[in-house]
């Protein structure tokens, strides 16, 4: 597309980078998923161990239920696993629109917000998802024996991790705000005795369950995320003080 801008490329020849984009990204995730699905075994295994490790099984109420579950699961780490050339495909889309700093800053940005979102979601199935299950299925007792359908337990665990990749992009979000001076330390700081409300209202829409403990599990990253984003603004400005006393002592 070179460096001309968007608004001086032709309507159609950009309607056509922005349809072989689509295509580029549709055809990475399924040929993604496809290979997801060759292991997808191993992968579901793993998926269950929340479960399984807890000493109980999984059941499926219908004949294509398994596939199904196979076919989602393959899918939805499909498009993780292709999520990088999804984002280049947006970079070059995107890029020729921009100028010196922004095309920096909007590189650092995709690549930040990547392996924000992937470390979201690894740190809600690997640690608070494992806990929170384990507890919740303790509720079962002697006298109860869970009957989980595969299907449902798969949906509830990408809905429960999902939310928590795009949380993670809190810190990111808020240093550029913080740079473009739309949100300030001051303003996050006088904001915080809203936070801990906020935290629990974002929760309790979030989350794919009614029950407490789940909000509160979810509830607590939220918070934490904000007080480091208040923290990563307070170096946003530290920074911008410092070059602007050195634009001042060296104006030249």
């Amino acid at each position: 597309m070179g460096e001309k801008s968007l608004t001086e490329l032709p309507f159609l020849k950009y309607l056509g980078e922005f349809r072989r984009a689509i295509i580029v990204c549709l055809v990475s995730t399924v040929a993604m998923a496809v290979v997801v699905y060759v292991f997808s075994d191993y992968v579901l295994q793993k998926a269950l161990e929340p479960v399984t490790n807890q000493g109980y099984d999984l059941v499926v109420l219908g004949v294509t239920e398994a596939l199904i579950t196979k076919l989602k699961l393959s899918l939805f780490l499909g498009f993780l696993a292709a999520l990088p050339i999804i984002l280049w495909q947006v970079a070059l889309v995107v890029l020729p629109a921009l100028r010196g700093k922004e095309k920096r800053y909007f590189k650092a940005f995709l690549v930040l917000s990547f392996f924000l979102f992937i470390g979201g979601m690894a740190f809600a199935f690997f640690g608070v998802y494992r806990i929170g299950v384990a507890f919740l299925l303790r509720f079962a007792g002697p006298e109860l024996i869970p009957m989980l359908t595969v299907s449902k337990y798969i949906s509830f665990t990408i809905r429960f991790v999902v939310p928590f990749g795009l949380i993670f992009e809190l810190p990111l979000v808020v240093y550029f705000l913080s740079k473009l001076g739309i949100v300030t330390y001051t303003g996050l700081l006088k904001a915080r005795k809203y936070a801990l409300l906020g935290s629990l209202v974002v929760a309790a829409v979030l989350t794919p369950t009614p029950d407490i403990f789940t909000c509160a599990v979810m509830a607590g990253p939220i918070y934490l995320l904000y007080e480091i984003s208040v923290t990563v603004a307070k170096f946003v400005e530290r920074g911008k003080a410092r070059a602007t006393r050195a634009a001042v002592l060296n104006p030249h």
